[in-house]
């Protein structure tokens, strides 16, 4: 059964509802998830499976309401699901399972079809594939200082500036530009590429870096002061800032689809602006990577969606140390099916780690 990391439940809300509550409750959220409508209590009457006058439930709704569980839209008679409500019913009432068979057996068939190719390939394709599963977008993260190294070189571009090109195992190329101290000889670069190749051994760049930091003393006594501060920013600049995150987006028109009104479009729009900002992304994503299990952030409990009213369900995927290295998930509507996606997405960072594993090994 997938794993969901869920935070502590809201303390007034789940102390204050009584089984009754919980399903009238349940059923206006199962409702808000199938097809994003409002329910209101003469249909609510029929459905549940205690007899309950509409009045009866009215009663109940309005309890509810004033937990901050759920609202009335407009001047509709029906009731939603507030944020803070699919965020009780995420943590203390979601039942998940696992995917099925044919969800797993696509999930393994896409991910292991593309094995072969580089790195951010199979990454793109596991990305795809989510989008495809839940029609939702796709967005996969991972760290380019993750990735194990087969060669490093610089190559001189003016006597200001250095290109620094990282080739990985897998075949990736990476190339960064560094400032040169002033007064660096030509000579200095091919004594820094010499010096990291000879240390390499299909380390990352983190711990390439965490290496050099031991053993300080080291560099310093066997290069000069300036050509030891070339190796530093060589490697400084390819972790620790944006470029050092790879992020991949993909399925985002399947958001376009299934839309009710004009404020879904609007919606969408926001959403569409806040893929565009990189960084927001790679942040939220970021915040997933510390998670044992899949994480789910609901609207405007991260500013990056506060305006689109959009969610994100996330889980982390490791290498063969067993160390994170990225991140896998679906972002879209509130509405999202988080009992069917939230066991794909656990899934397919399995399926991914284990690749992982697999090309390391």
């Amino acid at each position: 059964m997938s794993q969901l990391v869920r935070p502590p439940v809201l303390a007034a809300a789940s102390g204050g509802i009584d089984e009754r509550s919980r399903e009238i409750f349940r059923r206006i959220v199962e409702n808000y998830l199938a097809n994003g409508e409002p329910l209101g209590s003469r249909n609510l009457s029929r459905i549940l499976p205690m007899t309950l006058s509409p009045a009866s439930v009215r009663n109940v709704m309005s309890d509810l309401e004033e937990a901050g569980l759920i609202f009335a839209p407009h001047t509709s008679a029906g009731r939603m699901p507030t944020e803070r409500g699919l965020r009780f019913f995420v943590d203390a009432m979601l039942e998940i399972g696992d995917p099925t068979g044919d969800e797993r057996a696509a999930i393994e068939a896409q991910v292991k079809a593309a094995s072969g190719r580089p790195l951010d390939g199979v990454l793109a394709e596991a990305s795809t594939l989510l989008s495809g599963l839940s029609r939702g977008a796709g967005v996969v993260l991972a760290s380019k200082a993750n990735a194990r190294l087969k060669h490093v070189e610089f190559v001189m571009l003016d006597p200001t500036r250095a290109l620094v090109v990282l080739v990985g195992e897998d075949g990736q190329v990476e190339n960064r530009i560094v400032a040169l101290p002033p007064g660096l000889p030509a000579s200095a670069l091919i004594e820094a590429t010499n010096f990291l190749n000879a240390r390499l051994s299909g380390r990352t760049i983190a711990e390439l870096r965490a290496d050099l930091e031991a053993h300080r003393a080291e560099l310093h006594g066997e290069l000069d002061s300036l050509t030891a501060k070339l190796v530093e920013a060589g490697l400084a600049v390819s972790v620790g800032n944006e470029a050092s995150r790879q992020l991949i987006v993909r399925g985002q028109a399947n958001l376009l689809e299934d839309l009710n009104a004009q404020e879904d479009l609007e919606r969408i729009r926001l959403l569409f602006a806040d893929l565009e900002t990189q960084k927001e992304v790679i942040e939220l994503l970021s915040r997933a990577e510390s998670a044992d299990g899949v994480r789910i952030f609901i609207g405007s409990e991260n500013k990056l969606f506060s305006l689109s009213g959009s969610s994100l369900i996330a889980a982390p995927f490791r290498d063969s140390r067993q160390q994170i290295v990225g991140v896998v998930g679906i972002i879209g509507p509130t509405r999202l099916n988080y009992a069917r996606i939230v066991p794909m997405v656990d899934y397919t960072a399995k399926v991914v780690s284990e690749m992982m594993r697999k090309r390391e090994g």
